[in-house]
C-alpha cells in the first residue's frame, strides 16, 4: 500500500510539473505567470505605462473570439490597437500570441482553430506596425482553459488569443 501511495504522489509531482513550460521564450525565464512573478518576473507595476503589467492590466492582454471564428471583433481590434502601440513604445519587448479555443470539438480542429486566431492577431499587429519578427504565435487549443464548466459563459472566455510578454534585446 506505501508503495501504491508514493507512486501516485509521484505521478501526481510528475503531471502537475508537466502543466508547465518555464523556458517557453528560449531565455531560461519563467514565463507568464511563472515562478519569478507575472510575465516572468518583468519589472515594472500596473501604474507604470511602460511595464508588462500595465500592457496586461490596462491595455488587455486578451481577445475573445465567436464560436468556431478567428475573425477579430471590434471589441478585439480596439484592444489590438492599444496593444501595437504599447510595443510600438516598447521595443524591447517581444510576445508570443498563444491560441486557445473551447471544449467543444476534436483536439486536432482546436488546435488549428487555436492557430488561427493567434495569426490573425499577429497579422492585425504587423499591419498597425509591430515588427513580425518581434511576435511568434502558438497554440494549445483546448488544452488550457481559464473556466471549465459546459456552459456558453465558460466557452466564451476560453475562445481567445493571449499576448504574452518576454524582454529581450531586440537586435536589427
Amino acid at each position: 500500500m506505501k508503495m501504491m501511495t508514493r507512486a501516485t504522489v509521484l505521478l501526481l509531482a510528475l503531471a502537475t510539473a508537466a502543466c508547465t513550460n518555464p523556458d517557453r521564450f528560449g531565455g531560461g525565464g519563467a514565463g507568464a505567470d511563472g515562478a519569478n512573478g507575472v510575465n516572468g518576473g518583468l519589472a515594472g507595476s500596473a501604474s507604470d505605462p511602460t511595464s508588462p503589467q500595465f500592457f496586461n492590466q490596462t491595455i488587455g492582454d486578451r481577445v475573445l473570439f465567436a464560436v468556431d471564428t478567428s475573425t477579430i471583433t471590434p471589441e478585439g481590434k480596439t484592444i489590438l490597437d492599444g496593444q501595437a502601440q504599447w510595443l510600438l513604445t516598447n521595443a524591447d519587448y517581444r510576445a508570443v500570441v498563444e491560441g486557445h479555443a473551447d471544449e467543444q470539438g476534436t483536439r486536432e480542429y482546436n488546435i488549428a482553430l487555436g492557430f488561427r486566431r493567434a495569426n490573425a492577431v499577429r497579422e492585425y499587429l504587423v499591419s498597425r506596425g509591430v515588427p513580425s519578427g518581434r511576435l511568434e504565435v502558438t497554440s494549445y487549443g483546448k488544452e488550457r482553459p481559464i473556466e471549465v464548466c459546459s456552459q456558453e459563459s465558460c466557452y466564451a472566455k476560453n475562445r481567445r488569443a493571449v499576448t504574452v510578454l518576454s524582454f529581450s534585446a531586440i537586435t536589427s
